[in-house]
């Protein structure tokens, strides 16, 4: 393992935008320098950031990744953060992209492509003849998504593109001559002729492979060629449009109905951090509106710039209106549709889909599109590019083939198809070239540590102590402390367990920890209307993550997560020995009233999405004490860790769906008292109603001694209270 025992923090304010294209067009320097011994140091630029999308930076050549709050947290108390040393994988790209695809069509291919191979927990390096093909901000959308293809990073070179990024976006001429000093003495500059590196494996991707495409409905990885998406819509949704009741005769292109586009969003950093996918939507949206075509009445358009560099360009290039006009008008600097930011939808829109039970759809160009992310009252979300966001707001509909359907009619009566309105590569790169210079960013960011009036109206306590205040339903005091003992208690085996929950694959930290809306009837919102906050003021998930009161009972809360103990959607289980369904919420405190403990069962790839601690913390305020999966994703595993619950995988070949459960049976764990050892095994002990016991070897997966003390020590922040009470 490295140990790296600093972690810097640059702020910038929230008014500036999303810190991923902040850190990408003002923040990283590539390369920078230390007084070390009298002496000035230059080393790379480095950052580890509590995000998964920290990745971002990969495509301007500086090492970073997403790490768990708890993680990052225990850094700032002086605790070395562990990185087990990963396999490198490389991808050789080759050939370009053709004419009418975009970046956005190619991360989304890489993510399935890399999924499907299995890359959890390693580093990718693109390489090879395509780079030359990829502007900067391409490769940049590509190292945003490296947790969507399971990767710790996404990493590109330095090469003579990322330094005429650097130059672009208004860096210095000095520091861009410290970049190309640094790595071409240091040997790692990358020139087409450069020897190619040594990996655990590499893999071929063609870029002139690459077609236009979707994601979803529920996974970036569900790679959807446009051709395919409505077929595929009627595939996926087939029980629920069975049971939806729209007008007889209702035509998807002239009203809400299923398959309905209810949601268009310009949003994420992951797009909105390149001008080609930007310019192209607005270059899009003017030839819509000279052609005569409007957004359907029911779709809701939003634009979400990651930077305020964004808003410029588009003023600069006079596109900024034909955005607006067609209602993507700015909302703000941050996200917003992709992390479930959306808003209501209109009373309207929202009372059809729910009277008609009508599957409705989304399309937002972000990075993730999980079960009940984007809009409890949308089924279906879709990842594309802006100019797609565009398109499928003038549709309408998920049930039209772009290819060779028309988007409507002009003035004429014409019909008018998306190869008719999609701009060409010539047409975009004229327009960035024009409009996109070094003087917007240096504009930008002048003053983007001054404020706005709010922000500076703002005022703190300057005392050593956090002045808890009692009344306030947004942040309040948590127990991760209560009863802790000055010296860890030995470590015991797990007896008697009870399964709280069991569920299949690809489980998201969405569905553990939502971030969006809060339902009126969920634990969460019966406990904030006992407080004497109206539904209208709930806020979301998100915002309340202070309120530990509120978290608690949205862990495993999402409207659409499938717990296999119980026969609906939603966070229900079962409540043991009398089998009664209850909200997993009040069924954890029922069992923790009776000092039950409890275990959670999954399949692959638990824990994907957000580096969202609130999935560990709820986990174990709930008296959770052993997931076991078959495979985990990389920040999860880690937060788990850190708050004192031990992951334990399955070995290959065994799953949680072989052991036949119903969820009445008991579990135990033994081989966890006593001295440990990274990925030792553990006996898991399943006793049946019946009195039949069943033994499961399963792999304990606390990776290194730095995990093993943590978990000694009921998590990572125990571990370092005890280290500073006892320093004092």
């Amino acid at each position: 393992t490295t140990e790296i025992y600093t972690l810097s923090l640059h702020d910038a304010l929230p008014i500036s935008g999303i810190v991923h294209q902040v850190n990408l067009e003002y923040l990283a320097s590539v390369a920078t320098t230390a007084e070390q011994d009298g002496a000035t140091v230059l080393y790379p630029d480095s950052v580890l950031g509590t995000d998964s999308h920290t990745t971002m930076i990969n495509g301007l050549g500086v090492m970073g990744w997403g790490v768990g709050g708890i993680e990052a947290e225990a850094v700032l108390l002086g605790q070395p953060y562990s990185l087990q040393i990963p396999e490198v994988v490389g991808v050789r790209l080759s050939g370009a992209l053709r004419p009418g695809t975009t970046a956005t069509d190619l991360v989304l291919t890489i993510t399935r492509f890399l999924r499907a191979k299995g890359v959890v927990g390693r580093f990718v390096e693109f390489f090879g003849p395509g780079l030359a093909a990829l502007s900067l901000p391409d490769r940049a959308t590509i190292a945003n998504m490296a947790p969507e293809y399971g990767a710790t990073m996404g990493f590109f070179p330095v090469d003579g593109e990322t330094l005429r990024y650097l130059r672009a976006s208004g860096r210095s001429d000095g520091l861009v001559d410290l970049v190309e000093r640094l790595c071409r003495e240091q040997g790692f500059f990358f020139v087409p002729d450069s020897r190619e590196p040594e990996y655990s494996v590499v893999y071929d991707v063609g870029l002139d492979s690459v077609v236009p495409s979707l994601a979803g409905p529920k996974r970036p990885q569900d790679l959807l060629p446009l051709a395919e998406a409505r077929a595929d819509f009627g595939r996926q949704f087939e029980q629920q449009l069975a049971k939806s009741t729209p007008d007889v005769g209702d035509q998807p292109n002239a009203t809400l109905t299923n398959g309905s586009v209810v949601i268009a969003a310009i949003t994420s950093c992951t797009n909105t951090s390149n001008p080609d996918v930007m310019i192209g939507a607005g270059l899009l949206a003017r030839k819509a509106r000279q052609r005569g075509l409007t957004v359907k009445p029911w779709v809701k358009t939003s634009l979400a710039p990651g930077s305020r560099v964004v808003t410029r360009y588009l003023e600069q290039s006079g596109l900024l209106p034909d955005l607006e006009a067609l209602g993507f008008q700015v909302v703000g600097y941050g996200c917003t549709t992709c992390i479930g930011n959306s808003g209501p939808l209109s009373d309207e829109v929202a009372a059809k889909i729910r009277d008609r039970n009508l599957v409705a759809a989304a399309v937002l160009s972000g990075n993730r599109n999980f079960e009940a992310r984007i809009h409890p009252q949308v089924r279906a979300n879709y990842l594309g590019s802006p100019p797609l966001v565009v398109a499928y707001a003038l549709a309408g509909t998920m049930l039209i083939d772009l290819d060779s359907e028309p988007l409507g009619v002009d003035q004429q009566g014409a019909p008018v198809f998306l190869r008719d309105i999609w701009p060409s590569n010539e047409e975009i790169r004229e327009a960035v070239r024009t409009s996109l210079k070094p003087d917007l960013f240096t504009v930008s960011y002048g003053s983007v540590f001054a404020g706005d009036a709010q922000w500076n109206a703002l005022s703190g306590s300057s005392s050593d102590l956090y002045q808890w205040d009692p009344d306030s339903s947004y942040i309040r005091e948590p127990p991760f402390f209560q009863a802790m003992s000055a010296a860890p208690q030995p470590v015991a085996d797990i007896e008697g367990a009870r399964i709280l929950a069991m569920f299949g694959d690809s489980i998201t930290t969405d569905h553990i920890s939502p971030a969006g809306s809060i339902g009126p009837q969920s634990p969460a919102g019966l406990y904030l209307q006992q407080l004497g906050i109206a539904p209208a003021d709930f806020n979301s998930y998100g915002s309340r993550r202070g309120n530990h009161e509120v978290m608690m009972r949205g862990t495993w809360a999402n409207i659409r997560i499938k717990n296999q103990m119980v026969d609906r959607e939603g966070g229900w289980t079962k409540v043991w020995p009398e089998g009664s369904e209850a909200p997993i919420y009040d069924a954890a405190m029922r069992y923790q009233q009776a000092g039950v403990p409890l275990v959670v069962f999954a399949g692959k790839d638990y824990g994907t999405g957000s580096s969202r601690d609130w999935a560990a913390k709820g986990t174990m305020l709930l008296g959770v004490k052993a997931v076991i999966a078959a495979s985990f994703e990389r920040i999860h595993r880690s937060n788990l860790v850190g708050m004192g619950v031990p992951p334990l995988q399955f070995p290959e070949g065994t799953d949680v769906a072989g052991l036949a459960l119903d969820g009445s049976e008991r579990v135990s764990l033994s081989g966890l008292a006593g001295p440990l050892a990274p990925g030792q095994t553990v006996e898991l002990r399943i006793d049946r109603a019946d009195g039949r016991q069943l033994l499961v070897p399963v792999i304990l997966r606390l990776d290194n001694a730095m995990e093993i003390d943590y978990y000694r020590h009921g998590g990572i922040l125990h571990k370092v209270l005890r280290q500073r009470m006892t320093a004092h």
